[in-house]
C-alpha cells in the first residue's frame, strides 16, 4: 500500500501537471492570435489584400490610439458594455423567477411551454422595429431587445434543469416532511447551479447580439450605432476596431463567468 507522503507527492504532481497543461493552452492560443495578427499585417503591407478594405492590425490601433485620444472610445464601449450588462441582469433575473414558477406549478408549466417555444423561435431583429415603436428610441429600448434574444431559451433551459434534478433527492426530503420551498432551496438550486451557470454563458453572447441589433436601429452611442455610421461613411477602420472591442467585451465577459462556473465546481468536489 502506498503511504500518506507517497500519496500527497502524487496529488501534487498531478495538480502540477493540470497546471501546465492550462499554461500550454493559454500559451498556444495568445500564439495563434499574435501570427493571425503577424500574417494579416503582412499581407496587408504586401498588397496581398486591400488594406482600404481589410484593413490592418498597425491601422487598427492607430484608430483605437485616436477614439481613445478623443473620448470616444469610452463613451461608445461604456454605453454598449452598460447595455449588455443591464440587459443580462435582467435576463438572469427573470429566468430564475419565471422557471421557479413553472417548476412550482405543473399545471402552469403545461399552460406556458408552447407559448415559450412559439415566442422563442420568433426572429428578434424583427421585433426591433416594433419595440422602438412601442418604446421609443432610448436605452431602454435597447435593452429590451438585448433581453428579447435570450430571455425566452433562457427560461426553458433554466426549468428543463430544475426538472432534471434527481428524483430520489426529492422523494428524501418530502419523506422527511419538507414542503416545496425546501425542495428549491435544498435540491433544486444546488442540483441545478452547475447547468444554470453554464446557461448564463450562452446568454452574455445573446445578449450582446441583441444590444447591437437595438443600437443599429435607435442609437446615437454605442459600438452598434459606431458599426452602422463606419459603415455609411466607409471609415472601415473604425468599423473593424468596433468589432474587436465588442470581441473583447464579450471574451471578457466570459472568463467571469466561466471562472464563476470553474469556482462553483470546485466547491462541489470538495464537499463530502
Amino acid at each position: 500500500m502506498k503511504t500518506l507522503s507517497e500519496n500527497i507527492t502524487l496529488q501534487e504532481a498531478y495538480v502540477q501537471k493540470h497546471h501546465r497543461h492550462h499554461r500550454l493552452v493559454t500559451l498556444c492560443r495568445f500564439l495563434c492570435f499574435f501570427a493571425f495578427l503577424a500574417v494579416w499585417e503582412l499581407c496587408a503591407d504586401l498588397d496581398i489584400i486591400n488594406s482600404f478594405i481589410f484593413s490592418s492590425p498597425s491601422r487598427i490601433a492607430q484608430t483605437i490610439l485616436f477614439m481613445w485620444q478623443d473620448g470616444s472610445l469610452l463613451l461608445h464601449t461604456g454605453v454598449t458594455l452598460l447595455e449588455i450588462l443591464l440587459s443580462f441582469v435582467l435576463v438572469a433575473a427573470v429566468s430564475l423567477i419565471a422557471a421557479t414558477l413553472l417548476w412550482y406549478s405543473r399545471t402552469l408549466s403545461e399552460i406556458l411551454d408552447p407559448w415559450l417555444v412559439i415566442l422563442n423561435s420568433l426572429p428578434k431583429s424583427a421585433l426591433a422595429p416594433l419595440l422602438i415603436v412601442w418604446l421609443g428610441s432610448g436605452m431602454r429600448t435597447i435593452v429590451v431587445a438585448g433581453m428579447s434574444v435570450a430571455l425566452f431559451g433562457s427560461i426553458i433551459s433554466v426549468y428543463t434543469a430544475f426538472r432534471e434534478t434527481d428524483d430520489e433527492k426529492i422523494r428524501l426530503i418530502r419523506t422527511l416532511g419538507g414542503n416545496q420551498i425546501q425542495v428549491l432551496h435544498c435540491v433544486v438550486f444546488p442540483e441545478s447551479l452547475p447547468a444554470v451557470i453554464s446557461i448564463l454563458k450562452v446568454n452574455i453572447g445573446l445578449c450582446l447580439v441583441g444590444v447591437i441589433i437595438g443600437e443599429f436601429l435607435s442609437a446615437r452611442r454605442g459600438l452598434g450605432y459606431l458599426i452602422i455610421y463606419a459603415s455609411q461613411v466607409f471609415k472601415l477602420n473604425y468599423l473593424i476596431a468596433a468589432l474587436i472591442i465588442l470581441c473583447v467585451i464579450a471574451f471578457g465577459l466570459y472568463q467571469i463567468i466561466a471562472r464563476l462556473e470553474h469556482k462553483v465546481r470546485k466547491s462541489r468536489q470538495a464537499q463530502p
